[in-house]
């Protein structure tokens, strides 16, 4: 869901000149190589040999709005280029990089890039569209050599149900508890030891709202999709699951699901600790907390920068714990994907750049000293696909350049919870469930029960609908 805050980075290139492309060798989009055994799909494992020729379309560069992350894209096109001398991108920027309506023109239209950005909830709707290509023969230790650290989970979601690999992973999160530690200081809490159950998060709550002036001591979504998002999220910090193992019913009608939302309903009516101003959407957790009016919320690392970068807070003001409940934590973020008939060289250089810009400790993304001098966040836990000798390298690189206190994410860090992506559909779902969220916050006579079945029916509809 999370279409705010996320860094959407990407890609783009110096142009060579002079390049000659056979007819022959030409994709879907009119990008082409000039390569011999490079070109032949029974090479695909084979990195691409540097003197191979090709061109590929891109979108997402940075935005001129975003000077220091288009100067880098600058820069590391130009070291790219030093490695791969022939290789030209021709990229477009854009901020956001993913508009829904014109994505689902271009899917139609097949007029995408050769390589191009999506959610990873994005996945289903490339598929159904036969808008990516299969890159599976293409991914390896030789083309990505962190690959054996990416976490599966992470992967998965760039997968079809046969194991099949059609894009690479750039960003993500994982959802967890964020809190502002200044509260909890205030309210006599230990800003080292965030709750991790709800029943702790009752009676943290309780404390932080005991110190009146409008302070709240939890905050949730309710409106524009974004309750479902969290309700989806809080179930599966519970261990409940949103579909069925098919995918064609949904499972949020549960003991976990009652649970979600009765957290929800005690903290609202029986502990008053959440405020009776209520139908609260993006950003308003994040301009709440900013302000030292709301205590805890669950939300992704990259709140954090939002939190200082606009709204003018201070990283030492927040910390971040692990998802309550701890069974599995909501993952979301974006990945590359490759356009339905690229060449075989197109890919191989595709899937060289992105190793380069965005999976490879110490170049691109990861190189931390150079996000130091430029003036980036360094110490946010964010991407975290990495796991292995690539997660302890990341995290030494972090420590010595890092410009937020990254003992504040201590707790999130070192508390391990599994990923589980967002359900299939899932704008379609949330858009029901917020219904149920703004219930239990709105009516003090709420069914909790028959707000379930409710909106199991409802969103069974959908899914028939769609199927």
């Amino acid at each position: 869901m999370k279409t705010n805050g996320l860094l959407h980075r990407s890609a783009v290139a110096v142009v060579v000149a002079g390049l000659a492309f056979s007819a022959a060798a030409c994709s879907s989009s009119g990008g082409g190589s000039s390569s011999g055994d490079g070109g032949k799909a029974g090479d695909a494992g084979a990195p691409l040999d540097p003197a191979t020729k090709v061109t590929i379309t891109a979108d997402c560069q940075p935005p001129t709005t975003k000077p220091a992350e288009r100067k880098q894209w600058d820069d590391d096109i130009a070291a790219f280029n030093k490695i791969y001398p022939n290789v030209t991108i021709k990229a477009t920027d854009g901020s956001p990089c993913e508009e829904p309506a014109k994505f689902t023109a271009q899917l139609a239209g097949k007029t995408q890039p050769d390589l191009f950005y999506a959610y990873f909830t994005d996945t289903n709707q490339i598929l159904d569209a036969g808008g990516a290509q299969d890159i599976s023969a293409y991914v390896n230790e030789k083309t990505v050599p962190a690959l054996k650290d990416i976490d599966p989970s992470v992967l998965g979601t760039l997968k079809d149900a046969d194991g099949k690999l059609y894009g690479l992973p750039v960003t993500n999160y994982k959802m967890g508890l964020i809190y502002n530690r200044k509260l909890f200081v205030q309210a006599g809490l230990d800003p080292d030891k965030p709750p991790t159950t709800w029943a702790e998060i009752r009676e943290d709550a309780k404390k932080i709202a005991a110190l009146g002036n409008g302070v709240n001591g939890y905050g949730d979504y309710s409106a524009t999709n974004q309750g479902g998002w969290h309700f989806t999220a809080e179930l599966y910090g519970l261990g409940g699951k949103m579909l069925s193992d098919d995918g064609k019913k949904v499972a949020f009608n549960s003991a976990e699901g009652k649970q979600v939302l009765q957290n929800l309903y005690d903290m609202r009516w029986t502990d008053n600790t959440m405020g009776a101003t209520q139908g609260l959407k993006w950003p308003d957790l994040m301009t709440q907390t900013s302000t030292d009016k709301l205590g805890m919320y669950v939300g992704a690392p990259d709140d954090i920068t939002y939190m200082v970068q606009t709204l003018k807070g201070n990283y030492e003001d927040y910390g971040m714990g692990p998802m309550p409940g701890g069974k599995s934590a909501l993952l979301g973020g974006d990945g590359r994907f490759f356009k339905k008939g690229s060449t075989p060289d197109q890919i191989k250089a595709g899937v060289a750049w992105v190793n380069f810009k965005y999976l490879t400790m110490g170049k691109g993304q990861f190189d931390y000293s150079r996000n130091k001098t430029d003036g980036l966040p360094v110490g946010i836990p964010q991407p975290s696909f990495f796991g292995g000798a690539s997660l302890a390298a990341d995290n030494t690189a972090k420590a010595a350049s890092a410009t937020v206190p990254v003992k504040n994410y201590a707790p999130y860090v070192s508390t391990p919870v599994p990923g589980k992506t967002e359900p299939a559909n899932a704008q379609q779902l949330y858009k029901v469930l917020d219904a149920a969220v703004s219930a239990v916050l709105t009516d003090k006579n709420a069914d909790i029960a028959k707000l379930l079945t409710d909106a199991e029916s409802q969103a069974n509809q959908v899914l028939s609908s769609l199927q």
